[in-house]
């Protein structure tokens, strides 16, 4: 275990102790709002307490078992062999949960997220593939359980999307998509294509963490100019008939936000507001991830929608995450949603420039 996660280690087990007797305290179980607050915590602690009894546990274990190896007993020293190196392996297991757990936690990552997928360079083909994104995240978020709405549409000519913007609700949402922002590019030969030449398109994806009500920050109604219009596209039967479109402008950043898919003004313009919301506190994290990025060599993560970070090569049947240099045969299982043996990977891999960074800043 990093050095510079022992003493939070050990910070974290006293509070665990502590937070139990309190919890057993007649003064704390009468204030319901502390006692609440204190299950809670606990709650969270619970886990990492375990895993280090556990830890212990295994370590003795691991060296009764080198002993018994080393001894004169050879049906005992054989036993002991067997048993070491299940124990070794649990034990590498267990360091790698707790170095988990205590990593600093995104307080986002449990919540719902606004996705945006935009046809970049390529024309109809980039709409296509475009259309192939927002296909591959609603498969995977099916699989999940989770729930996709879309909130504006618009479509490509040959199908696809020029523009699509959803929201996905469901537990764990950010945490499994948050590094899916940026530039995604697809080599393939397009079915307009009568030479059969391989064309490259592109398309960008950004992820937004939706802001809870309560975090929502103030923003000045006088910054905003609000347009109304009919809702065109993949509407409903109200298209045309009504203007319940709304486009919000902040005009401080010129940021703008669209909603249509509700046949309600007020609705769409709730959505709107706070999808502005998402994309305002977006530019800030993304401003600090790239100057925390410029510090270290860590660039998973920073969001930066003009990095490249995917291409997906159909004639070679691969996936490639350039960030951190994987590699996969499984192209039309990805596209399909199996995004996990991506997914997996690169939180593998921020966990590890994580624990970098920690151990830089201690020494």
């Amino acid at each position: 275990m990093h050095k510079a996660l022992v003493s939070r280690l050990d910070n974290l087990v006293e509070r665990f102790e502590e937070i139990t007797a309190l919890l057993a305290d007649p003064d704390v179980i009468a204030d319901q709002t502390r006692f609440q607050r204190l299950s809670r915590e606990y709650a969270r602690l619970e886990s990492l307490v375990k895993n280090v009894d556990a830890y212990h546990a295994t370590g003795k274990a691991l060296e009764e078992a080198q002993t018994l190896v080393q001894g004169e007993d050879a049906e005992m020293a054989e036993m002991a062999r067997e048993e070491l190196a299940e124990l070794e392996a649990r034990h590498a297991e267990l360091d790698a949960e707790i170095e988990r757990q205590l990593l600093p936690a995104d307080p986002s990552d449990e919540g719902d997220v606004f996705l945006e997928i935009r046809a970049g360079a390529g024309g109809d083909e980039a709409a296509i593939f475009a259309g192939d994104l927002f296909r591959m995240y609603g498969r995977f978020a099916e699989s999940q359980g989770w729930k996709v709405e879309v909130l504006s549409a618009s479509e490509g000519e040959h199908g696809g999307y020029r523009e699509l913007i959803s929201r996905i609700s469901g537990e764990g949402v950010y945490a499994w998509l948050k590094f899916e922002s940026g530039a995604h590019r697809v080599q393939r030969v397009p079915v307009t294509e009568t030479q059969g030449r391989i064309h490259t398109s592109a398309a960008t994806v950004a992820v937004m963490p939706v802001i809870p009500a309560a975090e929502v920050p103030e923003i000045n109604t006088g910054d905003l100019r609000v347009d109304t219009f009919r809702a065109s596209g993949a509407g409903g039967q109200h298209i045309n008939k009504t203007d319940s479109a709304i486009r919000i402008t902040h005009l401080p950043t010129g940021t703008v936000v669209e909603c249509q898919e509700e046949r309600s003004q007020h609705k769409n313009r709730a959505r709107a507001m706070d999808l502005l919301a998402a994309r305002l506190a977006d530019d800030i994290r993304r401003a600090q991830a790239a100057e925390t990025a410029a510090s270290r060599k860590a660039l998973v993560g920073t969001g930066d929608r003009s990095d490249r970070i995917r291409t997906y090569n159909f004639p070679q049947g691969r996936v490639t995450d350039h960030r951190i240099n994987l590699t996969l045969h499984q192209l039309d299982r990805v596209l399909d949603g199996d995004l996990t043996q991506v997914v997996v990977p690169l939180r593998q891999a921020d966990q590890a420039a994580q624990l970098e960074a920690l151990a830089e800043e201690g020494g």
